[in-house]
């Protein structure tokens, strides 16, 4: 209910239909969602306001209809981020400006040129610095990244994973605008919102702009999961307190920490065109590539809330194979045991099958025959990733006490009461709905911060 708008929803639903097992967390989230963009984003006139672009009410009630219909993901127009909306204006934004630029291979447009090449070319802009986050500026790295020097343009690359995290002042020095153009995954610990938050503070010392370029969140922007993490996760791996799957795309999460952790940038977003809230990155239309060296598709990307939540344990999660995020193992599982113990449990969109992989070297447990199970996605809509990486961890924690060191996915999942819970053999059902407080107080913050 919003007494403001005197506006209130009402969700009547049951378990009934297909099967008595139904779970209509997602509807609600998605539903939720809906209203709580067209309240929070009203002005006089019954008019509807998103960063400089309109929509009237009755545009917003047939969203809300397409959403009922269970066409909320669909999006009538190809979906334009935030560098084709900058190219679209003639660069306008950064006209006479000296530029530095927070990208890697994800910062390109539709059409496949990069952001760096664009930038570059652009007329009375002056590209002068580019700085790379994790994996540095080709996303290939899976270490600490020296700084370079970019071949085709001669431009120094600062490393932002290096020797530091933060761009310095001689990293800054000459600058008049810095532009961010990086692709997130919908998932707290993915360390790219981080960086992008820490370019915020070092410009907002420095009373440099920034320019946030868009990007969809590729697991969609409804959906909300997880605990939130504990004080002492908050870091590089958690920027600030919020569920595993945050539901926001990264222009989102720049408005957001700029008000919520009180850096005060002159931060700018740069919103995309034709996304819709629910879609998936396959709805897009726009052309994936790997935001890093083990996020190879889609299927992984919906998985990895959960199965990253855990990998901090002594497991693969199946880096170095032809499948990370899809499979997990270790050399003491059962894979035929654990599958029949997951399938047990009938999760919702999802089932396992029994398997052996063996990582190649360098990867955690290089050159070992590890058995687990590999993860088949049924149903992504139905799919609670955090609850999956929640029942893995349960299911091992009970059928190799011994061996499986739960306690090292603090760092990752958040919390250290989950984990308690979880070696204590609670029902993970019931830890995951003791989530739910949390994720309701994140969909009521976050709600004034959403462009879409």
């Amino acid at each position: 209910m919003d007494p403001k708008t005197d506006s209130y929803v009402i969700f009547l639903s049951n378990r009934v239909h297909p099967d008595g097992k139904g779970d209509v967390t997602a509807l609600r989230g998605k539903v939720a969602t809906v209203a709580a963009a067209a309240i929070s984003t009203m002005v006089d006139g019954g008019r509807l306001r998103v960063e400089g672009a309109s929509a009237s009410l009755a545009e917003a009630r047939a969203n809300h209809e397409r959403a009922e219909a269970g066409g909320f993901s669909r999006v009538d127009a190809p979906t334009l981020t935030g560098i084709d909306v900058l190219e679209s204006e003639g660069f306008a934004r950064l006209r006479g400006k000296r530029v530095g630029l927070v990208t890697n291979q994800t910062g390109r447009s539709r059409a496949g040129a990069s952001t760096i090449d664009l930038l570059a070319r652009a007329k009375d802009v002056k590209l002068v610095a580019l700085f790379s986050p994790e994996h540095g500026i080709r996303g290939q790295a899976d270490e600490k990244v020296a700084s370079s020097r970019d071949e085709a343009t001669g431009l120094p690359i600062h490393s932002l994973y290096g020797e530091t995290r933060r761009p310095s002042d001689a990293m800054l020095n000459g600058l008049d605008t810095l532009v961010v153009d990086l692709q997130d995954v919908g998932v707290r610990f993915y360390t790219y919102a981080t960086t992008m938050a820490y370019v915020m503070e070092e410009a907002a010392k420095r009373r440099l702009p920034v320019v946030v370029l868009d990007r969809p969140d590729p697991i969609n922007g409804t959906d909300v999961e997880g605990p939130m993490p504990d004080a002492a996760a908050i870091g590089f791996n958690a920027y600030l307190p919020m569920p595993i799957r945050h539901g926001m795309t990264i222009g989102e999460l720049a408005r957001l920490f700029d008000g919520e952790h009180r850096i005060g940038a002159n931060v700018t977003v740069v919103p995309m065109r034709n996304w819709a809230r629910g879609a998936w990155f396959d709805e897009t239309g726009l052309p994936w590539t790997n935001p890093s060296p083990n996020m190879r598709n889609l299927i992984a990307a919906s998985l990895y809330p959960g199965v990253g939540a855990i990998e901090g344990t002594n497991i693969s999660v199946g880096r170095g194979t032809d499948a990370p995020f899809e499979q997990i193992g270790a050399p003491w599982i059962d894979g035929v045991a654990l599958a029949e113990t997951l399938n047990h449990r009938a999760l919702p969109g999802i089932r396992f099958y029994p398997l052996s992989f063996t990582p190649e070297a360098g990867a955690k447990l290089g050159g070992q025959v590890c058995h687990g199970v590999f993860m088949m996605v049924t149903d992504r809509d139905r799919l609670r990733p955090v609850r999956i990486g929640l029942e893995l961890a349960s299911a091992l924690s009970r059928l190799y006490r011994e061996q499986f060191k739960l306690e090292d996915a603090a760092a990752l999942f958040g919390s250290k009461a989950a984990l308690e819970r979880i070696r204590a053999g609670d029902d993970p059902a019931a830890i995951a709905e003791s989530w739910s407080a949390d994720e309701a107080r994140w969909r009521e913050l976050r709600e004034k911060y959403l462009l879409y």
